[in-house]
């Protein structure tokens, strides 16, 4: 493919990605980095913040769409 392609696919995935945040907002789903299982801890004065469940979505997200492009070359 060409670069112009890979841009255009690109943009549709981001524009795919904002949709779906969209919606999942308006149909209460729980928002990504905002998941059970990321552990966040509020102190007095820090906040801390280690996103386990999200790592591991968008992780298997991220494998299943490489996989998809990379079958479809």
């Amino acid at each position: 493919m060409t670069l112009g392609r890979w841009l255009i696919v690109i943009g549709v995935v981001f524009v795919g990605a904002g949709l779906l945040a969209i919606l999942g907002a308006k149909l209460g789903l729980p928002r990504l980095g905002r998941l059970p299982g990321d552990i966040v801890y509020r102190g007095k004065n820090t906040t801390i913040y280690v996103p386990i469940a999200t790592c591991l979505l968008l992780s298997v997200l991220l494998t299943v769409v490489f996989s998809l492009f990379n079958r479809l070359r």
